[in-house]
């Protein structure tokens, strides 16, 4: 699929944080976009999934659905983190193939690696050492939806491939304290120290973990890539190929929004994975590169922040 143009694409997904991005940049491809909300097909419901792709035969489809959050929520729903993933993505990969969907991209997470897996992680580390106890229940929902749209390229010859971003930021993003990524969830808590006058703002951890972020727009971009140059078993890490310590993270995030109190880590609380960054050499060797700088992305991030969040 060498090009989208006059083709039906399906964004599974599109109101997230990813699918909401790839609609944005899918309007550069001259194709017709296909979306649902969750009221118009719960992609849970298996029936009813076949029965909406049988009725719009879309010629590609980008999976980017999914029940997702971070440590917390990870802990409080388990059975919900497992239990949606795996139904969202079977239904979805099911179906394409029933339908004869020319391609499907498959997007997972680099929570997929083992926990302590050699940095930095190449895509066949996978299923090479045990996953991070913090994340394993969305970890192995993103790993059957790897193998299954594997399997389906074995035994039918479907072109399924997937592809694996890191951590995504940008406009969209979930800032719920409760149930939001580390970036995200450090914008607000700068912004609302600064905006409260506080002396200190405390952040989970010791803060020595490293973590590499890519913005959601050059996310989607890499996908749309890969869609259109990309067709093999193996899935694909989407990265910047650059980590940074969440302490300096943190230090970076206040100096873009303003805040001059003090930093305070709580270690009692957990770090998870000590480090995570995937290799970036397969995208890189398939022509694709990241374009936004991570200071230049926090504060255009910041500024939807306000506009849509903050100020709401």
């Amino acid at each position: 699929m060498n090009s989208l143009a006059g083709k039906t694409v399906f964004v599974a997904g599109h109101r997230g944080l990813v699918g909401s991005a790839l609609k944005r940049r899918l309007r550069d491809e001259d194709c017709e976009i296909l979306t649902a909300t969750r009221a118009e097909l719960d992609l849970r419901d298996q029936a009813a999934v076949r029965a909406w792709m049988r009725d719009r035969r879309p010629d590609a489809v980008f999976l980017a659905a999914a029940k997702v959050g971070g440590i917390l929520a990870n802990a409080t729903y388990p059975a919900d983190f497992l239990y949606e993933n795996l139904m969202i993505e079977a239904n979805v990969i099911e179906a394409a193939f029933r339908e004869d969907v020319a391609k499907l991209l498959f997007l997972g997470s680099s929570c997929i690696y083992p926990k302590f897996a050699e940095q930095p992680i190449v895509e066949s580390s996978l299923l090479t050492g045990s996953l991070e106890p913090t994340n394993e229940w969305y970890a192995v929902a993103k790993i059957a939806g790897i193998k299954l749209a594997q399997a389906y390229r074995q035994q039918h010859g479907r072109d399924f491939i997937s592809a694996m971003p890191t951590n995504l930021y940008g406009p969209g993003d979930n800032f719920d304290l409760t149930s939001s990524h580390v970036l995200p969830a450090l914008i607000r808590k700068a912004h609302e120290a600064k905006r409260d006058g506080a002396k200190e703002m405390v952040i989970w951890g010791t803060g020595s973990p490293r973590r590499e972020f890519l913005h959601v727009d050059d996310c989607a971009d890499a996908c749309v890539h890969l869609m259109k140059t990309y067709s093999d078993a193996e899935h694909v890490n989407v990265g910047s190929g650059e980590d940074i310590a969440i302490y300096d993270l943190t230090r970076l995030v206040c100096d873009v929004v303003g805040f001059e109190g003090e930093i305070v880590r709580d270690p009692t609380k957990p770090d998870g994975t000590p480090r995570k960054l995937m290799s970036a050499d397969k995208l890189r060797g398939l022509g694709w590169a990241p374009k936004v700088p991570l200071r230049h992305g926090i504060a255009a991030t910041y500024a939807w922040f306000r506009e849509h969040v903050a100020d709401a």
